[in-house]
């Protein structure tokens, strides 16, 4: 049976909308104009520093003080669930894959302590036996360690990564693990242009496509 890491944010989770309105609440404070969900899910995927850094340069507050206001953010953040659903399908193809024998664990760059909140609150976190997130380690995505000490968590096997844009591609290329692309998250460019295993737009398509991965 197979290691499968996943993604959370754009990939199992569509969280931009919590994400968006903790931006949104924190620019607030500095009279700034709110983010757009476009800006939102074009700003997620590396961590809540670069969002944040990002956040503020879009508003012309890089002169404010970075601290307090990703202070600010992450105290919002880790509450962040009421706006926050899986994909559909997400519950199905993971119990799929639970009761196929695979062994199932999360690499993201969100910190552990959101992505733990928003899992439990929506009954997912009892499905996976690792759980690395943005403050886990000292390196996180792109750089691979993350990935891999999920997968060590796991044990044994085949690995798979499964995500949803480019820095989770560079996370599995770098550390030597077939990646499959879920196209409906928040990727920033064409698909196509990404390493990949295969993709699928459809999570009643992932059991499948794990076991042609493994055939």
């Amino acid at each position: 049976m197979a290691r499968i890491v996943f993604d959370l944010d754009g990939t199992l989770v569509d969280s931009a909308p919590d994400i968006r309105a903790t931006a949104n609440a924190v620019l607030a404070t500095e009279g700034a104009a709110p983010l757009s969900m476009e800006e939102t899910r074009g700003f997620i995927g590396e961590g809540t520093q670069v969002f944040v850094q990002k956040m503020l340069a879009a508003r012309d507050l890089a002169s404010a003080d970075f601290d307090s206001l990703h202070a600010a953010f992450l105290l919002r953040y880790e509450s962040a669930v009421d706006l926050t659903e899986p994909y559909p399908g997400v519950p199905d193809a993971l119990d799929a894959l639970s009761c196929a024998g695979h062994g199932l664990g999360i690499c993201t760059n969100k910190p552990v302590q959101p992505a733990e909140t928003v899992l439990a609150h929506l009954s997912m976190r009892n499905r996976f036996a690792t759980l690395f997130g943005g403050d886990s380690l000292p390196r996180r995505k792109p750089d691979p360690a993350p990935l891999l000490a999920a997968l060590e968590g796991l044990g044994d096997g085949p690995a798979l990564y499964v995500g949803d844009s480019e820095v989770d591609a560079e996370t599995a290329r770098r550390a030597g693990i077939p990646f499959l692309l879920f196209t409906e998250g928040y990727r920033k460019g064409d698909a196509g242009a990404m390493p990949q295993m295969a993709a699928f737009d459809r999570w009643d398509a992932l059991p499948g496509l794990v076991m042609a991965a493994l055939a």
